[in-house]
């Protein structure tokens, strides 16, 4: 690719360089604060998410926040590689050395490389950098965590730090609304609503306050076809898509199924072990969750059957099936890794270990029986708490609290 075409770029990303730059429209996320501590640090800093999320918008506030320190504007270099998975990244360097004259060694520098899963063997290329000018402090982002994991755990040791940057959470939802309530309590009918479109949307800013076809058109193509068709190709060693896609949709329109992975791996027409092999894909890609079910005997939980659950919610079942949506909902917000099943089929949705805590979900009318699971938990477990999730229940049956989940969503 032409140099002159590349410097274009660099000076239409860099707009600091030259004039005052101002960030796109941003409001607070929860984990903002929780990387800005690393900022200071001498390690890369690599923010991972799904497409879409916000990842660019929040390195262009670190971005602003070195520019109001007084940091040197030319010594601030942003570079998306979305465009340019076939350069190296010493190439890329080298252009911005010479456009400035810059000698890398004698003074301090904010490198920010967006979408960095996309060149070959990046973790060689940057830790060779990063070992050889100390005074650049680097923060880097990719659309899958398993350029960290998988490849980049041993070269890159000691030298990384990893966070995820999720869709919106209930109370983010609500600050990018700007809506803002001095009583919980007053406002019930309030927050359904907004729990209801916050259903709708995901939590991604884009989907804030859109109509449900564009939100559909959004997640399909805007989402999960370029992570399925031009992300996972690019990282994964995937040689069918269709069968991976046809996985994909079959968790996607039955969140949290049991999988027996024989027996599945039938109905989709491949081995077992590629079978494994592509739902961890789809993990590392951040399409779906696994939850493990929970005993105290660790090897118990790695032989039981799993559950799995789509990341995303199905737009179309919100209105077809809510209780699976309520459930999926509950269950991704929880940031679980457990759920309880016994022998005689008693279950509990969500199993959270440190503290234990037992969670039911449960979007309809809440009877009796529905206690029965969580009744049986706590009888075997003796957990610190139990919970039933409700869609607006609120009371105390024994020692189970019945909790909304918009109220649940806003806990501190």
């Amino acid at each position: 690719m032409e140099e002159k075409i590349i410097i274009r770029d660099m000076e239409e990303t860099n707009v600091w360089w030259t004039k005052d730059f101002h960030t796109p429209e941003y409001k607070d996320r929860d984990i903002y604060k929780k990387i800005k501590k690393f900022m200071d640090t001498r390690q890369i800093v690599a923010i991972t998410g799904l497409r879409r999320v916000g990842k660019t918008t929040m390195m262009l506030k670190f971005v602003k926040e070195y520019l109001d320190t007084g940091f040197s504007k030319q010594n601030i270099f942003y570079f998306s590689f979305d465009d340019y998975s076939s350069v190296r990244i010493s190439d890329i360097i080298d252009i911005y050395k010479k456009l400035f004259n810059k000698d890398l060694s004698s003074e301090s520098y904010f490198f920010v490389f967006d979408e960095i899963q996309k060149i070959k063997n990046w973790e060689e290329q940057i830790k060779r950098i990063y070992d050889i000018y100390p005074k650049i402090k680097f923060l880097i982002s990719g659309s899958e965590s398993l350029f960290i994991r998988r490849k980049s755990r041993e070269s890159l040791a000691g030298r990384i730090f990893e966070f995820k940057l999720n869709p919106l959470n209930f109370k983010e939802y609500l600050n990018f609304k700007n809506k803002k309530f001095d009583n919980l309590a007053l406002y019930e009918e309030e927050f359904l609503k907004e729990f209801n479109n916050f259903l709708m949307c995901n939590g991604f800013p884009e989907l804030i306050n859109k109509e449900p076809e564009i939100i559909k058109k959004y997640m399909r193509e805007g989402v999960i076809d370029k992570i399925l068709y031009q992300d996972m190709s690019e990282v994964f060693d995937v040689k069918n898509l269709i069968v991976i896609r046809k996985i994909f949709d079959i968790i996607y329109n039955n969140p949290g199924q049991m999988i027996e992975l024989q027996q599945f791996a039938g109905e989709v027409g491949i081995t077992r072990h590629l079978l494994s092999e592509y739902l961890e894909y789809l993990e590392e890609s951040f399409l779906i969750k696994k939850l493990y079910n929970y005993s105290r005997n660790a090897r118990k939980t790695q032989r039981r059957l799993k559950k799995y659950y789509p990341t995303l919610l199905n737009p179309l079942l919100i209105k077809d099936d809510f209780p699976k949506i309520f459930e999926q909902a509950i269950v991704i917000h929880s940031n679980a890794d457990f759920f309880w099943r016994d022998a005689y089929k008693n279950e509990v949705d969500i199993i959270q270990t440190d503290p234990l805590i037992a969670i039911e979900v449960k979007s309809g009318e809440i009877k009796e029986e529905n206690l029965t699971s969580l009744k049986k938990f706590i009888e075997k477990f003796k957990p610190k708490k139990a919970i039933l999730i409700s869609y607006k229940t609120e009371r105390e049956v024994g020692s189970i609290k019945i909790i909304p989940a918009w109220r649940w969503l806003l806990r501190e």
